[in-house]
């Protein structure tokens, strides 16, 4: 049952981290746009009822079952990680700059380079355009890999991202789950 927040549980979320769940030897890293202030509130990544990932995950074969945002500590045990390109919550992606989604870029690839997973998977076609700065970036696997691993850019899992549904998020999911053999 999702845990019943405030609007001041909310707002001091914005001072919140939520913390990266990375390991060395991952088969992937999955990168968030940023924590909403829900998942900085309950420390987990993709916590927000409303948030499409661990389903995707799930429908996609890449896990067995439809995990808890409260255990995206364990991912590492199946060879997933996941980070944000920015750390800063907010409500709305929108609330980010394009500076800090460059920014967050830079110190993104300073954890690609020391962990080496065996690719990136972007969540977030507009962020990775502007944080990359890629203006005519598409879905799936990109012409450049992301400091020397794959790169694929793959929808927002959000349940404000209404112009990809669950069964379409599944189906990227999907195809980068084939690709890399996981599972």
């Amino acid at each position: 049952m999702p845990t019943v927040l405030t609007r001041e549980d909310l707002e001091a979320a914005r001072r919140r981290s939520v913390p990266d769940v990375l390991a060395p030897g991952l088969g992937l890293v999955f990168v968030g746009i940023n924590p909403g202030l829900y998942s900085a509130a309950v420390g987990h990544h993709f916590a927000r009822p409303g948030n499409r990932f661990w389903k995707a995950l799930h429908l996609a074969g890449i896990t067995d079952r439809v995990w808890a945002p409260s255990e995206d500590g364990d991912l590492p045990s199946i060879g997933i990680g996941i980070t944000n390109i920015v750390a800063r919550p907010t409500a709305t992606a929108s609330e980010l700059s394009a500076a800090e989604l460059r920014e967050g870029r830079r110190a993104l690839g300073t954890k690609i380079r020391r962990l080496r997973p065996d690719a990136v998977a972007i969540l977030g076609v507009t962020a990775y355009r502007t944080g990359f700065e890629h203006p005519k970036a598409s879905f799936g696997l990109q012409d450049e890999s992301f400091d020397g691993q794959p790169l694929w850019v793959l929808p927002n899992p959000s349940g404000l991202n209404a112009h990809h549904q669950l069964p379409d998020l599944a189906d990227a999911f999907a195809t980068l789950r084939t690709a890399l053999r996981l599972r």
